[in-house]
C-alpha cells in the first residue's frame, strides 16, 4: 500500500457496524452489514469535509477489502464510492459475492 495513510489502522467497530479510521482528529468510516452467508455489504462511506480529496476514502476502502479477503468474506459493494474504487482496481473483482459485478 503506497498511500500516505497506510500506517493508520482501520478499526472494525461492531457496535456501530462500521470500519473507522482516525485521521487528523476526524473519523472517516465505511458502514457494513454481514449476512449469514458471510457476505459483507459495504453500504456507505463517509469522509469528513476537511479530509475530502486527500485519499482517505481510497485508503479506507483498500483496508476494508483486505479485511474482507483476509477473513474469508465476499463483498457486496452497495456504496457507490466502493463500486467506483473497484472499477479503478479490477484486481479486487475476485472477492465479489456471487451475482455482483462492477464492470
Amino acid at each position: 500500500m503506497s498511500d500516505k495513510y497506510a500506517a493508520i489502522e482501520l478499526v472494525k467497530n461492531p457496535d456501530k457496524r462500521r470500519f473507522e479510521m482516525e485521521v487528523e482528529n476526524h473519523t472517516a468510516f465505511i458502514e457494513y452489514i454481514i449476512n449469514k452467508d458471510n457476505i459483507m455489504y459495504l453500504t456507505h462511506t463517509e469522509v469528513p469535509k476537511s479530509l475530502e480529496g486527500k485519499g482517505v476514502g481510497g485508503s479506507m476502502v483498500e483496508k476494508a477489502l483486505n479485511y474482507i479477503k483476509d477473513n474469508g468474506y465476499t463483498l457486496a459493494p452497495l456504496c457507490p464510492f466502493v463500486a467506483a474504487y473497484l472499477k479503478r482496481h479490477p484486481e479486487w473483482q475476485s472477492i465479489l459475492a456471487k451475482g455482483y459485478n462492477v464492470g
